[in-house]
């Protein structure tokens, strides 16, 4: 594997074998001697090789190995002649993260804050196969399907200006549940308004340092103010479409998917009746999340009104998507092409000006959101331009796994994680101890320095960044 470095955050693998485009990846040095870097970046090389791709295959400074592409991995697709892969959205199709804020300040919360967490721990089903109050029959879930967050206001969970600041309102489509298989539907009836395990959370954050000051203002914040994070996907639900499509292209396109340099990278030919089923299935796995963090949203904002009253304001900042593959257009060898840009553990970032963006925000450019770990921080970002000339409107969705969840549960113990978070004064709530130590914050990169290359590059730009509280976890 030959690395080129073309900037101090910037390196190519020029195209080899049956590359079609090279691959480029956004990182420090420190990350190009990992070895683990080098296993994420032979996935990376192998997606360059699929049929349509255009310009490079691209990876976030977020990179880690994935199912088929790396997570982290940004790439487009020609619709004409390209494809579609669920391992190029991921099996937590629309797994996402919401930021929202209050009219909170520290000193507010300060002495309630254990009262505020165990609150919201008692008031979100959280967990694996977490089961919530929410349990429809197929044709409630159909609508679901297609409304997305739409629904989920309309059944009083959350407030009609939530859908201005959620991308793309909440709702995508072509979402047909005819293409749903009954398995997926049967998994996804009674798990709306659930956490759910793994890396996702909830977690109530207080703003330490802001970067530039107008935007702080612009979003209501200022140091101090209180926030609230929420990470959580499509749960079952999704993870079913992708087990279904995965199998149906396995097993309907042989021929197609025959020369593949890894059988993860099972897909579809974009326009063939099997790519547009899968496209609009897993749309329909998006309006699932969508939906379901908006209950979430709302139940957390519930649980302020009971710590600290009915008139404490908890509004939406912005919802963003990062697994998941949209059809965008973008200038390709001067002329505008419709693409299927895959983000796998990749935020869009779209800059001032972009139809895309919500009217609300589309003066100022798209809130990027990254979380960190649970022991660290998190930030709020905007997009920018030259993430849209340069990386499909991408940037880094996370902070990236440096360790795997068995190697964490080796390493630490409940105990050893618990109270490195207690000396930090960070109230902890999980349904699971093993959960706490896979998520320890060690097993995942430093994500100051994922938002310093993101931000130097300047594919999304420093807004703000929060630090943990308190958090409640599967």
């Amino acid at each position: 594997m030959k690395i080129e470095r073309l900037d101090k955050y910037m390196w190519r693998i020029p195209k080899e074998g049956k590359m079609r485009v090279d691959a480029i990846v956004f990182t420090d040095a420190e990350s190009v001697e990992d070895p683990q870097f080098k296993e994420a970046m032979k996935q990376l090389m192998n997606v360059a090789t699929l049929p349509g791709i255009v310009e490079y295959a691209l990876a976030m400074p977020d990179i880690h190995w994935g199912y088929g592409f790396p997570i982290g991995g940004v790439a487009a697709f020609d619709t004409k002649n390209g494809i579609i892969s669920p391992g190029g959205v991921g099996f937590d199709i629309n797994c996402g993260v919401r930021l929202m804020k209050t009219d909170l300040m520290y000193e507010d919360v300060r002495a309630r804050l254990k009262s505020l967490v165990e609150t919201i721990y008692e008031m979100v089903p959280a967990g694996v196969g977490a089961r919530g109050d929410i349990v429809l029959g197929k044709k409630g879930l159909r609508k679901v399907l297609v409304e997305g967050a739409e629904w989920a206001v309309k059944a009083g969970y959350g407030m009609e200006e939530d859908l201005e600041r959620i991308e793309d309102g909440g709702k995508i489509h072509p979402a047909d549940p005819n293409y749903v298989s009954e398995e997926a539907f049967e998994r996804g009836s009674d798990e709306l308004g659930t956490l759910g395990a793994g890396n996702h959370f909830i977690e109530v954050q207080m703003v330490e340092e802001i970067y530039d000051k107008d935007l702080a203002e612009f979003f209501g914040l200022e140091v101090g103010t209180i926030t609230v994070m929420i990470h959580s996907g499509s749960r079952g639900f999704g993870h079913q479409v992708a087990t279904d499509y995965i199998r149906l292209m396995r097993d309907g396109l042989k021929e197609h998917n025959r020369d593949l340099p890894d059988k993860q990278l099972i897909n579809a030919p974009f326009e063939h009746p099997l790519g547009q089923a899968y496209y609009s299935a897993m749309n329909c796995a998006a309006n699932y999340a969508f939906a379901n963090r908006e209950i979430l949203g709302h139940l957390v904002r519930k649980a302020f009104w009971k710590v600290f009253g009915k008139d404490t304001r908890v509004e939406l900042i912005y919802d963003v998507a990062h697994n998941i593959a949209k059809v965008e257009e973008y200038e390709i060898d001067g002329k505008r092409k419709k693409l299927v840009v895959h983000r796998k553990g990749a935020t869009r970032s779209l800059g001032p000006g972009n139809e895309k963006v919500p009217e609300i925000y589309r003066d100022v450019g798209q809130p990027v959101i990254i979380p960190g770990d649970m022991g660290t921080a998190s930030y709020l970002l905007i997009g920018t331009k030259k993430a849209e000339e340069e990386t499909f409107g991408s940037t880094a969705h996370g902070a990236g796994r440096v360790l795997g969840r068995s190697a964490a549960l080796k390493r630490w113990s409940y105990r050893e994680i618990l109270d490195e978070l207690e000396k930090k004064n960070i109230v902890v709530m999980s349904k699971s101890k093993k959960t706490l130590v896979e998520e320890a914050p060690e097993a995942y990169k430093d994500v100051d320095r994922v938002v310093h290359i993101v931000h130097e590059i300047g594919i999304s730009r420093k807004v703000a960044r929060m630090v943990p509280l308190g958090v409640v976890k599967g």
